[in-house]
Order: C-alpha cells, then structure tokens, then sequence
C-alpha cells in the first residue's frame, strides 16, 4: 500500500524526477559542456558575457561567463558532480554511523545502551554549523574532509530514529519467537529488526541530502569546503556575490540549482514519510 501510495504522489515524482536530471547532467557533464571548468581563454573579451552569447572564439555560452571568462555551465555541470557527491556520500556515511549506534542501543540493554544514548545527546546539544566550521578548519579543506565531516556531524538523528524503531520491533512477537528458536541477539537484530526499522532512516536520509548539500555550498561558500579550482555550487555562487548587479547569472545559476535540488529531495523525503502513514 505505502509502495503505491508513492508512485501516486506528485511531490515524488516531480522530485525524483529533478535529481534524476541533475544526476544526468553531473554524469554526462563532460560530453553536454565545453569539457573543462577551468579554461581560460582571452580574459578581457570573455568575461562576465551574458547568457546565450557567443564569444570572440566562436564558443557559446548557454549561462555566460564568470569573472575569469569560465562557461558558467560547464562549471554548473561538473559542480553538480561535487555537490551532489558530497552530499550522497556525507549523508551515506551519518546514516551508517547512525544505524550502528542506534541499532546497538535499542537492542543492548544497561551500560552499553544508556553510554550510546548519552553521547548521542551530547552530540545533539553541539551546534551543528559550528562543529562544522571547527572542524572544517583544523585540517586542510577538501572534498574528503567535507564528507567526513558531514557524516560526523549528522548521525544523531538517525541514532535517535533507528533506537526507537528497534526498542518498538524488539518487543513484537516474532522477535520472541526467534529468541525461543535458539537465535542469538545479534542475529535477531541484523537479520529481523535493522532490515524492518531501514524504512524510516529511508525517508530520514532523502531529506538530509538536501540538507547535507546545503551545508557543503555554505562550507564552500565561506571557503573551507571544496576549494578551487574545483567547481562546486558554493564556490560559484561565493564568486559571483561580488557581481550581483552587472552578471548576476553567475551566482543565481547554481543558486537555482542548490534550491531545485535541495527542493527535489525535501518533497522525496515527504512522500517517503506520508507513504508509511
């Protein structure tokens, strides 16, 4: 019934539909752009062209240029790659954090149990863009410290999420039943209670992608996320914020792009929620 409901609703579709299309244009970015963010050819005649412009080489410019004469969408295409990367990864690994912790909570029981919990609550009381910002700032900024901090910074939720789904199937039947056959905790808890508490963490993950997305173009933005000369949507919108009046299509490009994306994966993760209902 959920599964239908689903495919029934709109937001879904519209939804999966925009990130299938980001995720077309990040994998095809080579072959549907110019085939490098970086090139610079005459700065002077190639800066700040408008969009659906060619220039003095005869090259099209379907967003225009930047500061630098760079195509707009190409670095738009390849940022997607590092944006949308970032963010699957970042939320990947909180959500496997999180299972790890929250499924060992809910099925131990005493000092083990209540230790999780308490550094999950610790964690949670820890401003989350500031933890970001220390971090981000300890180690020389990258695309793999982005991930890593990330995925350090969100798995509290999902701790929180998947202990409460498992304390709930750990005192259903067939769960008793399994114990009465001679299977051990933790064979109940991989092979009957994590699989059955994964739907929640489903919708829990499609909402934070956005979220982590978001993060990491305001890490970039700020300059300790992914640094150049490598594209990402925060790096691009941070060096057009200074051309906001006569080439305001540098930032509002992947500005558009940050907010369909981020748009795209909240409406996933409501469906996803109303479908269990």
């Amino acid at each position: 019934m959920g599964e239908r409901a689903l495919l029934r609703d709109g937001r879904a579709r519209f939804g999966v539909a925009c990130l299938v299309v980001l995720a077309l244009i990040a994998v095809l970015a080579p072959w549907i752009t110019g085939g490098d963010p970086a090139l610079q050819r005459d700065v002077v005649a190639t800066r700040f062209l408008p969009p659906w412009s060619t220039d003095v080489n005869g090259v099209f410019h379907l967003f225009g240029t930047d500061r630098l004469g760079r195509d707009v969408w190409t670095r738009l295409a390849f940022g997607a790659r590092v944006s949308l990367g970032v963010g699957l990864l970042g939320v990947s690994l909180s959500v496997l954090i999180g299972v790890l912790v929250g499924g060992v909570a809910g099925a131990s029981q005493g000092v083990v149990s209540k230790g999780l919990l308490a550094v999950t609550d610790f964690a949670l009381a820890l401003p989350r863009v500031v933890l970001l910002l220390l971090l981000a700032t300890l180690w020389a900024p990258g695309v793999i410290l982005v991930v890593v901090v990330l995925g350090v910074t969100g798995w509290m939720p999902v701790a929180r999420l998947v202990y409460g789904e498992v304390r709930k199937l750990m005192a259903l039947p067939f769960v008793e039943s399994a114990v009465a056959l001679g299977a051990s905790r933790r064979r109940v808890l991989t092979r009957h209670v994590l699989p059955n508490a994964l739907t929640p963490v489903i919708a829990a993950a499609a909402l934070g992608v956005g979220n982590a997305i978001t993060l990491e173009a305001g890490l970039s933005f700020l300059g300790v996320g992914v640094q150049p000369p490598a594209p990402s949507w925060g790096g691009m919108i941070a060096s057009g914020r200074d051309a906001l009046i006569n080439a305001p299509w540098v930032a509002i490009a992947p500005g558009v792009a940050l907010v369909l994306v981020v748009v795209a994966c909240t409406l996933v993760g409501d469906a996803l929620q109303d479908s269990r209902q």
